[in-house]
């Protein structure tokens, strides 16, 4: 713990401080100025950015839209995503291919296949090239927000994101009114995927439904949020596994054997989950958790007053020597049985915990072992020879320069 002269601010990596700020005192802890203006520039009135009863309703709302059942019933749509993804490295077999511009393309896919069930309407790759754009622009500060400039006043850093957020605002907006068309004129012929699921979402205490702007701002968060951390989910693992024999031969071996039923198959790819598990623990999707305390608080012997930044680093907190026995190193076999109870729930926070936690790791976990088990039952990855890849914060943490790997068939 310790401050900075922007403010002060508190490091936490002890569990039971971080339980007290996500769980047991969670209204003391609100999400703090900075995050939210930095967020808000792209997911206003989103699940991500609202607080208090805007947030609770629309918690309450979306919450049956990612319950394991509702998950469940995508695996088809992730398989043919999955297929897609097989075909397109076969025609590059023996050649360097990006594997996190791929992992990006796959879970591209994916959303349209799941949000989307009538296609974005829009070319994938322009799709693609607007979620770069976007994080790239929307991962860096600016000295604006940081000295406390109103939000009206125009961040010159992020001029370059409006035609991004023009461009997705216009795509989902014709999205929406064509499905609300449609929904009106045959309810029977729409798709139940997760935008006519958003659209008949309903507070269960109040039965009110999101507003047009509501949906349009989710569905900016699971694209936004869901698609970027899954990809570099995907990303990560297959970066592992290129490094371990051991692990690669596991994964590939109960691949196939349980390809024979496509019956819950997410839920029996245990080696590969452990794999995902081990990946989100060194790389983790979410590096940092950030609150502002409101008022007077003991985190880990220290006092916190009240507008005190309160910071927790999954980066940090999964590499704690003092919590994991090899902090460093690649091991899933952390994950299974017995050593995976032993692990404390407030060390490893890959989707966040809490009332907070992130709603879609369901849907995410299931996609990226369906993604990781296909590719490895048909192909080896390896590394470009003097490649290594180095992990940076754009929102998520993602392989510097890509992760150019060679494809081979298995």
């Amino acid at each position: 713990m310790g401050g900075l002269s922007v403010g002060r601010i508190a490091v936490i990596s002890d569990p039971g401080a971080i339980r007290r700020v996500l769980m047991v005192n969670v209204d003391n802890y609100q999400k703090d100025w900075l995050q939210r203006r930095v967020l808000s520039a792209a997911l206003a009135n989103g699940l991500l950015t609202v607080e208090a009863d805007q947030w609770k309703l629309q918690r309450r709302a979306l919450a049956p839209l990612f319950n394991l059942r509702t998950v469940h019933g995508f695996t088809t749509a992730m398989l043919e995503t999955a297929d897609a993804t097989v075909e397109r490295f076969s025609r590059r077999e023996g050649e360097v291919v990006d594997v996190a511009d791929e992992a990006t393309r796959i879970t591209v896919d994916v959303l349209e296949r799941t949000i989307f069930s009538d296609g974005f309407g829009r070319n994938p790759d322009d799709i693609r090239a607007a979620m770069t754009a976007y994080f790239n622009t929307v991962g860096r500060i600016d000295p604006l927000d940081i000295l406390g400039v109103p939000s009206i006043v125009p961040r010159p850093s992020r001029w370059k994101l409006r035609p991004t957020l023009k461009f997705f605002e216009e795509t989902i907006d014709e999205i929406i009114a064509l499905r609300h068309r449609r929904l009106a004129a045959d309810p029977t012929s729409v798709p139940r995927d997760i935008l006519t699921l958003l659209l008949e979402a309903r507070d269960p205490d109040s039965g009110k439904a999101l507003s047009d702007v509501e949906v349009r701002a989710n569905i900016l968060t699971f694209i936004a949020a869901g698609q970027e951390t899954t990809a570099n989910c995907i990303t990560w693992t297959l970066y592992l596994l290129s490094q371990s024999h051991e692990w690669r031969e596991r994964v590939q071996a109960e691949a196939d054997n349980e390809w024979g039923s496509l019956d819950s198959l997410a839920d029996r790819l245990v080696v590969t989950r452990a794999v995902i598990d081990e990946a989100n623990r060194l790389y983790p999707p979410i590096t940092a958790i950030s609150r502002t305390a409101l008022d007077y608080d003991e985190l880990a012997g220290e006092t916190i007053k009240p507008g005190t930044l309160i910071v927790i680093a999954p980066y940090v907190l999964h590499r704690h020597c003092a919590l994991w026995t090899r902090p460093n190193a690649f091991d899933p076999n952390q994950f299974f049985g017995k050593a995976r109870e032993s692990i404390d729930r407030f060390a490893y926070l890959p989707f966040g915990v809490g009332p907070r936690i992130c709603i879609g790791a369901t849907f995410a976990i299931q996609e990226a072992s369906i993604m990781v088990a296909t590719i490895m039952r048909h192909f080896t990855l390896e590394m470009v020879s003097g490649s290594t890849p180095w992990p940076v914060q754009k929102v998520t943490l993602r392989p510097k320069g890509g992760l150019p790997m060679i494809v081979r068939r298995r």
